[in-house]
């Protein structure tokens, strides 16, 4: 079998399910697909999120700079960058179970590379000069790997679920990276505290294995591969003139599309934005307002519970309170996570107190996320043409997420004031927390400014 007939995308099947079964086996196969999808993708998160947990180890044991730490993690976000691009109109063609299944499970090895050889870092005196260039390679590989689990995740959606059911089932999706967030730092973050900052990596490696087996039991590619009717059929939605469309004509028209181009450059961002708080915010809490380890994870993890409830809430809030409409949650949505953001950067508190900010921020910036990074764009585009449009959003963000990551990097080394420990430098977050706080602000004002003249030109 060739790799093509591999990763294409599956054949209907010459059985057909006898009419009387065809409702219950198609919800059945429908209820598997999408939470295997959604469990296996906060998995994906494990695998990457890894290096946010250990970044103040890695810097405090002086194996690495937050300068080099911020190219090491750029590595990743601009690698992925390209690769959703890519594997965006590359999925629409694939085997969505096959497809997400190999991108964890490389991410899963390479986690296991990088455990193994901080180890061998410190038993063998690896320089650090070494470790830099192959954790940035590593880190950069495991970009491409992670860039080949949304698309198929977002896929199953438009394969599966009908249009008046698909932005709640959307919104518990894009609720997955929050979950994964909350493992990372609960999880690996107490594995992390006890074992070492090498043994994050190794869990992180045994996470991605169990989704990529939770991914080849549960995920089917589609109804039709499973002797069903196509999902049309099935919700009894009418044909459009694009589903008729081959897949690469309805792409080039997406390409075109203004509306899609001022999206990504909203959805940029928001990632600046939630990844700033994803990356760098164990590190702020510790060297900014002092709290452990522990105690700096544990905030940044009950953040993602609350980013969960947001991209949840986004999906059910627009399609069943606001019918639809996606500008008035967005409001909303941006200004609260605006507000709370400035209070968690500029204001001092207790545990409880940072707790509420970055959870409020968290719960916000999720419904934002949600709705912005991915409802937008799939409601002005046909099915067939699903993952282009998130592959156009997903580079635009990510390219934005990596810029964030040196700039974030080099605006916290360049204010600190070195000491003869490198544990007690004193840190200035002031910069890199303007910054932070203008890309909220930008982040909710351009899709609100423009959403007429988006819907105008719906596809």
């Amino acid at each position: 079998m060739s790799l093509y007939s591999f990763y294409r995308i599956s054949k209907p099947s010459a059985s057909k399910v006898p009419p009387g079964q065809v409702d219950d086996v198609y919800k059945s196969l429908r209820r598997k697909t999408f939470w295997g999808a959604t469990v296996a993708y906060s998995l994906y998160y494990v695998c990457r999120l890894s290096l946010s947990v250990v970044k103040q180890p890695i810097i405090d044991s002086e194996v690495l700079t937050a300068g080099q730490l911020g190219l090491i993690g750029s590595a990743l976000l601009f690698v992925y960058a390209v690769g959703k691009f890519s594997n965006g109109f590359i999925a629409d063609y694939c085997n969505i179970r096959r497809f997400m299944a190999t991108g964890l499970a490389v991410s899963a090895v390479i986690n296991l590379i990088m455990g193994v050889l901080g180890f061998l870092y410190g038993a063998i005196g690896f320089v650090s000069i070494a470790i830099f260039f192959s954790f940035a390679i590593l880190w950069g590989v495991n970009g491409w790997a992670q860039s080949m689990g949304s698309p198929p995740g977002i896929i199953n959606l438009s394969r599966w679920f009908p249009l008046k059911k698909r932005g709640t089932y959307y919104g518990i999706f894009s609720a997955s990276p929050y979950l994964g967030e909350f493992l990372s730092f609960i999880v690996i973050g107490a594995v992390v505290g006890t074992f070492g900052w090498q043994s994050g990596f190794i869990f992180s490696s045994i996470a991605g294995l169990i989704g990529t087996v939770i991914i080849l039991v549960f995920v089917s590619d589609t109804p039709e591969s499973k002797g069903l009717p196509s999902v049309q059929e099935l919700s009894g939605e009418n044909l459009k003139e694009e589903d008729r469309m081959k897949t690469v004509q309805v792409q080039k028209l997406v390409l075109k599309h203004p509306g899609i181009w001022i999206i990504s450059a909203s959805s940029a961002f928001v990632y600046i934005t939630k990844y700033a708080i994803a990356g760098w915010g164990v590190l702020f809490l510790q060297k900014e307002k002092l709290f452990s380890l522990e105690a700096a994870s544990q905030i940044i993890a009950f953040s993602a519970v609350f980013g969960v409830l947001g991209t949840v809430l986004a999906g059910w809030l627009s399609d069943t309170v606001f019918r639809g409409d996606r500008i008035k949650p967005a409001i909303l949505s941006g200004m609260l996570s605006f507000i709370s953001l400035a209070l968690f950067l500029f204001t001092a508190g207790s545990y409880v107190v940072n707790i509420v900010y970055v959870s409020v921020f968290s719960l916000a910036i999720g419904v934002l996320y949600c709705i912005v990074g991915g409802l937008m764009a799939v409601d002005i585009v046909p099915r067939k043409a699903t993952g282009a449009a998130l592959g156009i959003v997903g580079i635009s963000s990510y390219v934005a997420a990596g810029i964030q990551d040196i700039a974030s990097g080099y605006l916290i080394q360049g204010n600190m004031q070195h000491a003869a420990e490198v544990a007690d430098a004193v840190y200035d977050f002031t910069p890199v927390s303007v910054f932070w706080l203008a890309a909220a602000l930008v982040a909710f004002l351009l899709p609100v400014l423009n959403w007429k003249k988006m819907m105008k030109n719906t596809l």
